[in-house]
């Protein structure tokens, strides 16, 4: 198991990409804390991964709270002993609004995405310090793109992880804390939500010709979690069939 004996934070953990992260790391040994503001579906994460063998609780986490962040994070080292892994996976996309440059909802997404990674970021250096560990933080291809369509604000605030991520990993460094990125292209949820026009012309470009899965951005986080990547650190990796080379 690539992760035994690690304990790992998911964030936005009870859906989606975040359930998927949540689920291989309980499959490869991880204790996983599963951190999200939806408590039904994010309990339901947490009791599928131990009814299939794994360690895992649920834990409610606004990220956007200082305060939350810190009472999660003692959760984790109360429960498990440790902090070794923190997933910046939850946020906001800004999606199906009408106008990209509604300033209200760019100050949520900058709030949520940037704001939210940064405050994980530091409530899990405190807990790492001394012993090290490893976060990745979840931006998007959107952090390296313009990409027309989508709120200018998810631009800007997934261009912040990106630079937050390399911030931090020279900061950290010395630490022995690595911190790197993924970004994700077009998967499936986003052609069937209010932004399919912006995913199909996305998807066109795309040289393998299909739309990634969520098993395979979490098969990325499960790699720059791990041990096999101990070595990396600042880097980020693009899980978007080839589109960002195109």
């Amino acid at each position: 198991m690539r992760l035994n004996g690690k304990v790992a934070i998911i964030t936005g953990a009870a859906s989606g990409m975040g359930a998927s992260h949540a689920r291989l790391f309980g499959r490869e040994g991880a204790s996983v804390i599963v951190a999200d503001v939806l408590e039904a579906e994010g309990r339901a994460v947490a009791e599928d991964i131990v009814a299939k063998g794994g360690k895992a609780v649920f834990e409610r986490l606004d990220i956007s709270s200082e305060a939350d962040w810190d009472r999660v994070m003692d959760a984790a080292v109360s429960r498990f002993g440790a902090l070794d892994i923190l997933v910046n996976n939850a946020g906001l996309t800004g999606a199906g609004v009408q106008d990209v440059d509604e300033i209200g909802l760019f100050d949520r997404l900058v709030a949520v995405n940037l704001r939210g990674a940064f405050l994980g970021i530091r409530a899990a250096v405190r807990r790492m310090d001394g012993r090290g560990g490893a976060i990745v933080n979840i931006a998007s291809i959107s952090a390296n793109i313009g990409n027309p369509g989508v709120h200018i604000g998810y631009n800007a605030s997934k261009g912040g992880v990106r630079t937050l991520t390399k911030a931090a990993a020279a900061e950290y460094g010395p630490k022995k804390i690595r911190v790197n990125s993924v970004h994700p292209g077009v998967l499936p949820p986003m052609l069937g939500s209010k932004r399919v026009e912006v995913a199909e012309s996305l998807l066109s470009r795309v040289p393998l010709r299909r739309t990634g899965e969520l098993e395979e951005v979490s098969n990325a986080v499960l790699f720059l979690a791990s041990d096999e990547a101990s070595y990396i650190s600042g880097a980020e990796l693009y899980v978007d069939g080839g589109l960002l080379a195109t």
